[in-house]
C-alpha cells in the first residue's frame, strides 16, 4: 500500500517535469526563430550581388514605384540595368537618373507592353537583347492591380485580360526568357514580386483575382526555388504588404505604408535568401499580429474594408461620369 502511494505521488512529479521540459524547450525553439529574424531584419549583410550572381540586372516595370527605387538600389550595388518598362520617355528619364546618380553605371532599356497582344514574341525579342549579357539578377516587378475593390462579376473583361497578363503570363515568360543564360553560367538570383494579399491575409475580398495571381507568382517561385537550387539560381518570392505607390493609391509614406526607396533598401538586402521573404521588418511585425486573430474576425474586418473602398471607388467614378 504504501508503494503504491508513493508511486501515485512520483506520476504528477514526472509528468510535471516532462511539461516543463516541453515549456523549455518551445520557449528556446521561440527565441532562436526570434534571433535568427532579428538577425535577418537588422544585422544580416546583404550578398554581394554582381560577385556572387552576375555583372547585370533586368528590372520588368521599372519605370514607377517599387521597380523603380530597386533600379537604384541595384545600380548602387554596381550592376548594370537592363530596365523594362512600356513608356520610351519614361525609361529615358529614369536611365538618365540612374546614370546621373551613378556614373559609369551601364543602363539598356526595352520597351515592352506587357498588356499588349504578341506577348511572348515581345518577351523573346527581349530574352536576345540580354543573351549576351551576364544576367546575375532578375526582377519581376510590372504587374496589375483593381483601381479600387470589387466583386468578381464586376470585374470587366480588360482588367480581369490585364491581371491575368501582367501577374500571371508576363511575370512566367520573362522568366522563361532569362533562366537559360543563367543556367549556362551556372549562378543568378531571380526576384519575384508577390503580395501579402495571398501570403499574409488569410484572404483577400473584391480583389479576388488580384489575390489569386499573387499566390501563382508565390508557388511558382518556391517551385523554382527547389527547382533550380542545384543549379546555383536562387530564386526568391517577396510578400511585402503596403508600399505607397500609385498602384497603391498611397501618397504618403508612413511606418507600416514606407516609401518605394525605403521598401527597395530592405528589398535589396534579402535577395539570395529565403525563398520567401517579407524584407520591410514592420510588414513581417503585421504579418504576425494577423496571424494571432482567429479567421473569421479577420475575414469579416477585411471584408469590411473593401466595401469600404469599393464605396468610395463607385462614387469617385460616378463623379467622374458627371464631369
Amino acid at each position: 500500500m504504501a508503494a503504491e502511494a508513493a508511486c501515485a505521488h512520483a506520476r504528477p512529479g514526472w509528468a510535471l517535469a516532462a511539461l516543463a521540459a516541453l515549456g523549455l524547450l518551445l520557449a528556446a525553439r521561440a527565441a532562436a526563430r526570434l534571433a535568427l529574424w532579428l538577425y535577418a531584419a537588422f544585422l544580416r549583410p546583404a550578398r554581394p550581388l554582381r560577385r556572387r550572381y552576375g555583372a547585370w540586372a533586368v528590372v520588368t516595370g521599372a519605370t514607377d514605384g517599387i521597380g523603380r527605387a530597386l533600379a537604384f538600389r541595384l545600380a548602387a550595388a554596381g550592376l548594370g540595368l537592363v530596365l523594362v518598362g512600356r513608356s520610351p520617355e519614361r525609361l529615358a528619364a529614369v536611365s538618365a537618373e540612374v546614370e546621373k546618380r551613378h556614373p559609369g553605371a551601364e543602363v539598356r532599356t526595352f520597351v515592352l507592353d506587357f498588356a499588349a497582344d504578341g506577348l511572348a514574341a515581345r518577351v523573346g525579342a527581349l530574352g536576345e537583347l540580354v543573351r549576351g549579357l551576364d544576367v546575375g539578377v532578375l526582377v519581376n516587378n510590372a504587374g496589375a492591380c483593381y483601381p479600387y475593390a470589387r466583386y468578381l462579376h464586376e470585374v470587366d473583361e480588360a482588367l480581369l485580360r490585364n491581371l491575368v497578363r501582367l501577374n500571371v503570363e508576363a511575370v512566367t515568360r520573362v522568366t522563361h526568357a532569362v533562366l537559360p543564360g543563367m543556367v549556362e553560367r551556372g549562378r543568378g538570383a531571380v526576384v519575384n514580386m508577390g503580395s501579402g494579399a495571398s501570403a499574409i491575409l488569410p484572404c483577400d475580398p473584391l480583389y479576388t483575382v488580384y489575390a489569386a495571381t499573387k499566390a501563382y507568382i508565390d508557388q511558382f517561385s518556391r517551385c523554382l526555388y527547389v527547382e533550380y537550387r542545384s543549379k546555383g539560381i536562387d530564386v526568391q518570392c517577396q510578400v511585402p504588404l503596403l508600399v505607397a505607390t500609385k498602384m497603391a493609391s498611397i501618397r504618403n509614406p508612413s511606418f507600416f505604408a514606407p516609401s518605394p526607396e525605403t521598401y527597395a533598401r530592405a528589398a535589396v538586402r534579402c535577395i539570395g535568401y529565403e525563398p520567401r521573404c517579407t524584407p520591410y521588418w514592420p510588414h513581417a511585425l503585421l504579418w504576425l499580429l494577423i496571424s494571432l486573430v482567429p479567421e473569421p474576425v479577420a475575414d469579416r474586418m477585411i471584408l469590411n474594408v473593401a466595401l469600404d473602398v469599393r464605396a468610395k471607388g463607385r462614387a469617385k467614378d460616378t463623379r467622374r461620369r458627371k464631369a
